[in-house]
């Protein structure tokens, strides 16, 4: 096949076209001096393919920069993000890379986001939930949470201080009973921040 035109894009790519005039796909310019593409330059389909292969990944490369610009990411939903605009081998090759820079570190990301949540009086539960679901593995997890040790009674006591303490002086303890055990707290944690907060169990020793 031969590269019939070249033409530069509006995005500073540049878009290259078939013996026929057929767009075939777009390269950034890098990739492009790097493997001497150039008008009138017969490429065959497997040449054609890790060119193609070869700029996918830089682009998906600098679209994860992008996105840790912003902020911090785990691999894993760095990964999912990037699969979402590219291939699953060039959003695997831009997370690997950002990984080899020192960018990413889902074992600094657990500490820290475990911190933060703690801080915003999330359940012990709910924080390894949260993490999980940024793709962090159990391992991570496990030990953002053992160096954390939070206090899963006081985080309780401090979120009904907060959301629930008018509920609770209007009787409606049932309800803030299900809603931190929504919020993936354990019965116990439950049953003695409430004690700290003035509750009192029913007189059968019951608290529903």
């Amino acid at each position: 096949m031969t590269i019939s035109r070249i033409a530069k894009t509006k995005q500073g790519r540049f878009s290259l076209f078939d013996e026929n005039g057929d767009f075939l796909f777009s390269i950034d310019g890098e990739t492009m001096v790097k493997n001497h593409v150039r008008e009138g330059a017969a490429l065959d389909a497997a040449s054609l393919e890790a060119l193609k292969e070869q700029s996918d990944t830089r682009k998906a490369k600098d679209k994860a920069l992008g996105y840790l610009s912003l902020r911090d990411h785990a691999s894993g939903e760095l990964y999912d993000k990037l699969c979402r605009k590219f291939d699953a081998r060039s959003a695997a090759a831009a997370v690997a890379e950002m990984q080899r820079l020192g960018l990413i570190n889902d074992e600094n990301f657990a500490r820290h986001r475990a911190k933060y949540l703690a801080e915003q009086n999330r359940s012990p539960r709910e924080i390894r939930r949260r993490l999980a679901e940024k793709g962090i593995d159990r391992d991570a997890v496990d030990t953002a949470l053992a160096e954390l040790a939070p206090d899963e009674t006081q985080a309780c006591r401090a979120l009904i201080e907060k959301n629930y303490g008018r509920r609770l002086r209007e009787g409606g303890r049932d309800k803030v009973i299900a809603a931190l055990a929504r919020r993936g707290f354990s019965y116990g944690a439950i049953r003695a921040a409430l004690e700290q907060c003035g509750e009192t169990a029913d007189e059968d020793g019951s608290w529903e």
